[in-house]
C-alpha cells in the first residue's frame, strides 16, 4: 500500500465477522452489522504537543483493535476498503 496517514491517524481494516450464529444460522449480508473490529495498516507520525513536540501513538500497525460503530471515514485505496481514524477514535488494543 502507497498510502501514508498524517498527524495521529490510522488507516485500519475491518475484520470479516461470522456468518453464522453459534445455532448454526447463516446471517445474510443486509442483516449483518459491520464489524467493530480490525487490524492497523499504517500509522502516522503522531500528533504535536503544545510545545511542538511529536507525541508518538501507542497503537502500531500489526495491532487489533476495537472501535466505535461510527469511527473513521470509509476509502477504497487500490481496490480494498479501509477506514481512516483518529487515535482517539480506537477504544482499545486487542491482546492475543
Amino acid at each position: 500500500m502507497k498510502f501514508r496517514p498524517l498527524h495521529d491517524r490510522v488507516v485500519v481494516k475491518r475484520l470479516e465477522s461470522d456468518t453464522k450464529t453459534k445455532g448454526g444460522i447463516i446471517i445474510p449480508d443486509t442483516a449483518k452489522e459491520k464489524p467493530q473490529e480490525g487490524e492497523i495498516i499504517a500509522v502516522g507520525p503522531g500528533a504535536r504537543d503544545e510545545a511542538g513536540k511529536i507525541v508518538a501513538l501507542d497503537v502500531k500497525a500489526g495491532d487489533r483493535i476495537l472501535f466505535g460503530k461510527w469511527s473513521g471515514t470509509e476509502v477504497k485505496i487500490e481496490g480494498v476498503d479501509y477506514l481512516i481514524m483518529k487515535e482517539s477514535d480506537i477504544m482499545g488494543v486487542i491482546e492475543a
